[in-house]
């Protein structure tokens, strides 16, 4: 036999397999669980539709308003709508936390983990539970500020209100496309046009994208449109949209290849060529960066072609940094299972949305890093609900060269935990946004973790003296670059001096929502004094910022590039002119219900300052 032929063989195999990636269509069982089919396949109506206003939110990776609140908070989404068809900023709306792209252009940004699959993009979620499992014939969103984030809805099967949990939870992708930008921010009803799912759901989950927005996109209700018994399909199937069929489709990519990733990681019998072709000539390491652009789902793939490109799928070098956000529904204790012999060397890991109504258990989650923790350089774990106080003890043992903890929206987690935290002394970067971190754990933390460069305690409500928690900042924590304290209800201009006087090195901080500083005490004199690399700054909602504050900012830190005054009343265009003029690589500037700075004012500065975004919000 020719020794090129099994080199072509392979390689028709691997060509095939990412032509069924973009082919793929019902071979996963029943014909319903297709894209949108053309109009003479939709289903009979066989049944009364039922509709229906979500009942509760479940669960959510972020939001603008308070933890003590209703304004601007995911819960809003519940019930009837409150707002629409109004259009216009509104605090009875639900609001996720970032818009646009300001949030990586920023000291606190972190790196993006390579292949990550285009087609997923979704940066924050919301899930909500409706009365009635139903399946599903349309979903109405209503939006009323600035639409067009939402990129996926998703059904589960799981019915949060059953006393019985499912042996099985499944996710399916009811409707999924890229970004879009949305020709003005006015309110909208959005009703794609989903899949028919081949069970009954009450628990829907949308997931966004705001990075191509304006501001922050404000949603009201959703509405969710089924029947109760399944919906028979016309017999008309011959004809199939084949536009439908293309690189989105998420749930056929992530869906099989998660779904069988313990099948494709585990031993396979392969045929043994007797030679490999012209891939016994390539250099080994010219192979593993050729299949380092390859995703996870790709990699499982191509490793049950032959002995050789299973050797080098399975190479811990292809697992340096593996994310698993993108494949969050499919990951479970059997998936960390199998990974665990490919990564030994692993140093960057994301969980993140991964593992929640049990699909990761704590004895898998501790198994895994018992093999693979002694490298663990950044750890993501967002929204990780399975997370305990077993779970922070196991990664503080088995990773010793931590530097980054993300545990953003880990709600679960009890207080007292966080104690563990502080034995990581190599700590350069630790997220707790939204977490149940106490004061007697922050404190610890700070005084054993020296290293922090980064550290966000935006919306930690437990949290009793925050004077204090800045006093230990300024005392232990002199590298600091950027610092998140994002509706802290306590704060005053004692601990905004001793930050100050001690982090010195301070690019970034955000004092949003802050309602007890005032201006009146010079806290923010003494911030553009004493931290002159400030690059953003943050004083959302203040109502006393004023112009002397502007002109200090304007004086002492020319390296602004992000600064958000909202909700001020004592701030002039005289001042913005000033600050326009001295900060030359300020990008964003948002004025919104600035009462002395109108549209005609904006438009001024606009036209004089392009290369400035000056954002004005507005209600009607």
């Amino acid at each position: 036999m020719s020794p090129v032929f099994p080199m072509l063989t392979v390689l028709s195999m691997f060509y095939y397999m990412c032509l069924r990636r973009r082919a793929r269509t019902a071979t996963r069982g029943e014909m319903n669980s297709r894209r949108a089919l053309e109009s003479n396949t939709r289903a009979l109506p066989i049944n009364v539709e039922i509709v229906q206003y979500a009942k509760e939110v479940l669960d959510f990776s972020s939001h603008y308003g308070s933890e003590n609140s209703m304004s601007y908070t995911m819960w809003n989404l519940a019930g009837i709508p409150n707002v629409y068809p109004s259009s216009g900023d509104f605090t009875q709306t639900a609001v996720f936390r970032t818009y646009g792209t300001w949030w990586e252009h920023c000291p606190s940004a972190r790196s993006p983990f390579q292949r990550t699959p285009p087609a997923f993009c979704s940066q924050d979620y919301v899930e909500l539970a409706f009365e009635e499992p139903v399946y599903p014939t349309a979903v109405h969103i209503l939006e009323t500020y600035h639409p067009g984030a939402v990129v996926r809805i998703l059904a589960c099967s799981a019915n949060p209100y059953s006393q019985n949990p499912p042996a099985e939870v499944r996710w399916e992708i009811l409707w999924s496309e890229a970004p879009t930008k949305v020709n003005g921010p006015q309110a909208r009803q959005f009703t794609p046009c989903i899949k028919q799912i081949n069970f009954p759901t009450n628990l829907i989950r949308l997931e966004v994208n705001s990075s191509l927005l304006d501001y922050y996109t404000e949603l009201d209700a959703v509405v969710l449109h089924g029947v109760k018994e399944r919906p028979v399909l016309s017999l008309k199937t011959s004809m199939i949209d084949m536009n439908d069929i293309d690189e989105d489709e998420d749930d056929e990519k992530y869906g099989c290849g998660m779904d069988t990733l313990n099948k494709q990681f585990s031993v396979v019998t392969l045929r043994e060529w007797p030679t490999n072709g012209y891939f016994d000539k390539l250099p080994y390491e010219l192979i593993q960066l050729i299949l380092s652009h390859l995703t996870v789902p790709d990699l499982c793939r191509l490793a049950q072609t032959c002995k050789l490109l299973y050797q080098h799928c399975c190479d811990p070098l292809q697992y340096i940094h593996l994310s698993l956000q993108p494949y969050w529904a499919r990951i479970n204790d059997a998936s960390l299972e199998y990974l665990q012999s490919r990564c030994t060397l692993i140093q960057w890991l994301n969980l993140s949305w991964t593992g929640n109504r049990g699909a990761i258990s704590v004895s898998g989650f501790s198994r895994f890093l018992k093999v693979c923790g002694s490298e663990l350089v950044r750890l993501e774990l967002s929204c990780g609900h399975f997370l305990n106080e077993t779970c922070l003890e196991v990664i503080t043992e088995l990773c010793p060269n931590l530097q980054e903890l993300n545990l953003s929206s880990c709600d679960k987690i009890p207080p007292q935990a966080f104690n563990h935290i502080a034995k990581v002394g190599s700590l350069k970067r630790l997220i707790l946004y939204r977490t149940k971190v106490e004061q007697t754990a922050l404190l610890s933390i700070l005084n054993f973790c020296s290293e922090l460069q980064h550290l966000s305690l935006g919306s930690c409500v437990m949290i009793e003296d925050y004077d204090l928690i800045a006093s230990m900042m300024g005392a232990k924590c002199k590298k600091l670059r950027s610092l998140d304290l994002w509706r802290c209800k306590n704060i005053t201009e004692n601990g905004i001096a001793e930050l100050a006087s001690g982090c010195q090195l301070l690019e970034e901080l955000d004092l949003g929502w802050c309602p007890t500083l005032q201006s009146s005490t010079g806290c923010f004199t003494n911030l553009a004094r004493r931290l002159p690399n400030l690059q953003k700054l943050f004083l959302t909602a203040n109502r006393s910022v004023c112009d002397s504050d502007i002109e200090e900012l304007a004086a002492n830190c020319t390296r602004l590039r992000q600064l958000d005054i909202l909700g001020t009343r004592m701030v002039s265009p005289a001042s913005l002119r000033k600050l326009l003029e001295s900060c030359k690589d300020l990008s964003l500037l948002d004025v919104s219900f600035c009462s002395q700075i109108d549209n005609r004012v904006v438009l001024e500065l606009n036209a004089n300052f392009p290369n400035v975004f000056i954002k004005k919000s507005f209600t009607q």
